[in-house]
């Protein structure tokens, strides 16, 4: 309308009209390609310092020992130093919150497991959503498992079950807190098969173990690690895994996959996000990295030595499992009558 409004008051002058449309037109081509050549010398020039990455949990553990792997391959890769900086805090939340709400130039990167994004908003007020950030690749996962004393009448996961739905069943298990994913993959399973069986809030997985053994709980709820000892001493009788299926680290305990109950699935696992506006050839070089680092016999080593079961994706596959599992987690809390904290 402009543009017939110059020729209709200035019909002597529509060259001027001509002119100002290429100039316009010439401005916005050389606009993309000074764009074009700026991701270019981005994606080549990153990492130009040190990266900074932050593991929301303590030194020590799985995420932990992932994360440190992961980065000293990556620095081969990105002749760059990751520097891995614990801040483990509220769950995991707090590491959480500093890696969405830092710079997003690609020098802060979070690697995290699965419950400070999908677990900990049913039951704490986190100062972010699946919008806050990007997942860049996760990595693989662990089954949680739940265990009976070594002289439970079961010897499989049908008979566990079975077990469970006696009318006169009255069982326990410990698990790693109210709200946590401990609690949440056991009731999803134990609803989903119709059953009813008390939890009793611990302080993690090793103090789970302890009570267990101890003959204070009838299950043991919890990440394979503290476990995993006992069982090969024969101490206790691993039943039923959370995943759908079997891990190498117990050979003869059933996945959901026994039971039909495949899409109860919950797991432990891990990976890399970042704040949400990173460029997009910063993200790339990360995801690329990352990945390739993942499928190393050195990692792969890692993860085995873990109890761990590799599998890689991308960002675009994580950011949809993160979205469906922060859903069906929720579902189950709120069934639970599990309300979030108040400040």
């Amino acid at each position: 309308m402009v543009i017939t409004w110059q020729r209709e008051a200035l019909p002597g002058r529509s060259w001027e009209v001509r002119l100002s449309v290429a100039r316009h037109f010439r401005l916005i081509a050389a606009s993309l390609v000074a764009c074009s050549i700026s991701s270019i010398a981005l994606a080549q020039s990153y990492p130009a310092r040190p990266v900074s990455l932050i593991v929301p949990a303590p030194t020590g553990g799985g995420t932990d020992v992932f994360a440190r792997v992961l980065a000293e391959i990556v620095e081969g890769d990105l002749k760059q130093k990751f520097v891995v900086e614990n801040r483990s805090g509220a769950g995991g939340t707090l590491g959480t919150t500093q890696i969405v709400a830092a710079k997003p130039d690609g020098y802060t990167v979070g690697f995290i497991w699965n419950s400070p994004l999908t677990t900990s908003p049913h039951s704490l007020n986190v100062a972010y959503t699946p919008d806050s950030y990007r997942a860049v690749m996760s990595i693989g996962f662990s089954s949680y498992v739940l265990c009976a004393q070594p002289g439970f009448p079961a010897k499989d996961a049908q008979e566990f079950i079975a077990k469970l739905k006696a009318p006169d069943a009255k069982y326990t298990y410990g698990n790693d807190g109210i709200g946590g994913t401990m609690q949440l993959a056991a009731e999803r399973i134990f609803q989903s098969a119709g059953v009813k069986v008390r939890g009793i809030p611990f302080g993690g997985a090793g103090e789970t173990a302890k009570n267990f053994l101890g003959g204070h709980v009838d299950f043991y709820g919890g990440s394979l690690p503290p476990i995993l000892p006992h069982a090969q001493a024969g101490k206790a009788k691993c039943l039923l895994l959370t995943s759908a299926a079997k891990n190498p680290a117990l050979p003869e305990t059933d996945g959901l996959s026994a039971l039909a109950l495949d899409k109860a699935e919950t797991v432990l696992w891990w990976g890399l996000i970042v704040p949400k506006d990173v460029p997009e050839p910063v993200f790339e070089t990360l995801q690329k990295a990352f990945i390739t680092a993942a499928g190393s016999e050195k990692f792969k080593a890692a993860m085995a030595k873990q109890g761990a079961t590799l599998r890689v994706l991308d960002g675009k596959a994580t950011d949809a499992l993160i979205r469906t599992e922060l859903t069906a987690l929720g579902e189950v809390a709120k069934s639970l009558g599990i309300q979030k904290k108040t400040p």
